[in-house]
């Protein structure tokens, strides 16, 4: 349990600010690891770690368990002044892929502290989020503060394999937790990235992707490896998943990417001409690589599997796809990749989500831009299409349109991106005194 902060400290967002780092360390030191499977027992120890938080100073917070007894969320709700405004959602989610300790140069759950940053598995993706979003509730609490409208904050399960133990299952089986919600807060947005030492874009998520995970399966005959064999599955196979890693997918801008690379093009004077994003964009060095993957539709085959013998010839070949596709362009996505493997291997598809896209505009994106700026005078806020997928999936069912905000001011020469699911995840502590006071002043003004 995280200590109490000193009651004679003068300012509340202070407390709030070291009430976070602490609630960020203790989150870590639960192992809530992901591997698809049905979870050990580090997400519902954060679940209730996290209830306790929030019912210490006085929440009546909700611990819910999901699809088994290992699977649970927390969720709460607070009173906003103005009980006829729609509610808003903030949801993190609890657990985290699993780390190779022996890749780490410290230990993925220690929560070590070094070089101003808090080092771990969780730091990134996304328990910083969480514990800035526990320690502004908290301090609400302590301070007696309403918000102009309802607040729901919901901590999810199984947000790493896809949600089906955690936010679908929620949207299914408990939609009373969203009464009046129409906009939700979560993850992957709102972080910085330098263009120079006085200027800063600030990457607000107003899409995704959806998400296609297939099985490539080709059938040929069996044999012995020593004779001639026309039929091979693993060579039929193997041709068409190089096919599929190999192609260049056209770039294909709607109205979140439009937005990103005029606003790119306006502060850099980098050309955007047709054609020539992804080139322009790598001038920007390891940005090019977040933010470019929201241009285009991409497959990249991660699985293999075939044969049990090296001199058996094996009936059966298959192969994992990993397929995202922009918004509107499913059935597109599906087509080509049909036509890339060929009528020689069937296609399944074991994973299927939504692509999303919300407005870059409106109240709530105003007060996002102007809390940024007001904590920063050199944010340049942008919207931006995620490659990645989040539980804003699940809550779209219910109608909430979702942005990603978990803003965090970055240090120049940290490549943020890379440490998402990466070695050596690590989060610095200044930021994430520079998220509380962000949010603070957010959610005290949309």
């Amino acid at each position: 349990m995280t200590p109490e902060p000193n009651p004679q400290q003068a300012d509340p967002i202070d407390i709030a600010e070291s009430d976070a780092v602490a609630i960020l360390v203790d989150l870590i030191r639960i192992d809530t690891s992901n591997d698809g499977t049905d979870v050990g027992p580090g997400e519902i120890l954060a679940a209730e770690y996290v209830q306790e938080l929030l019912r210490d100073v006085g929440y009546d917070a909700e611990l819910i368990t999901t699809t088994s007894g290992r699977r649970a969320a927390v969720a709460v709700r607070i009173a906003g002044v103005d009980p006829t405004r729609p509610a808003l959602l903030l949801h993190g989610h609890l657990d985290v892929v699993p780390a190779v300790a022996a890749d780490w140069s410290v230990p993925p759950f220690a929560a070590e502290e070094a070089d101003g940053m808090i080092w771990g598995r969780g730091a990134v993706d996304m328990k910083d989020t969480d514990a800035m979003f526990l320690a502004l509730l908290r301090s609400w609490a302590r301070t007696g503060y309403r918000p102009p409208r309802d607040i729901i904050a919901i901590f999810t399960p199984d947000e790493e394999a896809g949600g089906r133990h955690g936010a679908h299952w929620l949207v299914e089986h408990r939609p009373d937790l969203f009464t009046g919600a129409t906009e939700a807060i979560g993850e992957v947005g709102g972080f910085s990235w330098s263009l120079d030492a006085d200027r800063r874009l600030y990457l607000i998520q107003t899409a995704e992707k959806g998400i296609t995970w297939l099985r490539a399966s080709a059938r040929g005959r069996a044999g012995h490896g020593s004779m001639l064999n026309m039929e091979n599955a693993v060579t039929e196979l193997a041709q068409a998943i190089a096919r599929v890693g190999l192609h260049d997918f056209p770039v294909s801008l709607g109205p979140t990417a439009t937005a990103l690379l005029a606003e790119i093009a306006e502060l850099t004077g980098l050309s955007m001409a047709p054609g020539d994003e992804i080139n322009s964009l790598m001038q920007l060095g390891p940005l090019a690589s977040f933010v470019g993957s929201g241009l285009k539709n991409t497959a990249n085959p991660t699985m293999l599997a075939a044969g049990y013998k090296v001199n058996v010839i094996p009936e059966v070949a298959t192969a994992h796809i990993d397929g995202r596709f922009l918004p509107g362009q499913r059935d597109v996505f599906l087509a080509e990749l049909q036509r890339l493997v060929g009528e020689g291997v069937d296609l399944e598809v074991l994973t299927d989500d939504v692509a999303l896209e919300v407005p870059y505009e409106g109240d709530l994106v105003h007060a996002m831009a102007a809390a940024l700026r007001a904590e920063d005078p050199g944010a340049y806020p942008v919207p931006y299409l995620m490659s990645g997928g989040t539980d804003a999936k699940a809550f779209s069912r219910l109608g909430i349109k979702g942005y990603g905000f978990a803003p965090l001011r970055l240090p120049a020469d940290l490549n943020f991106a890379a440490l998402f699911h990466g070695v050596d995840e690590r989060v610095p502590i200044d930021s994430v005194r520079f998220g509380v006071r962000v949010l603070d002043r957010f959610l005290r003004h949309c």
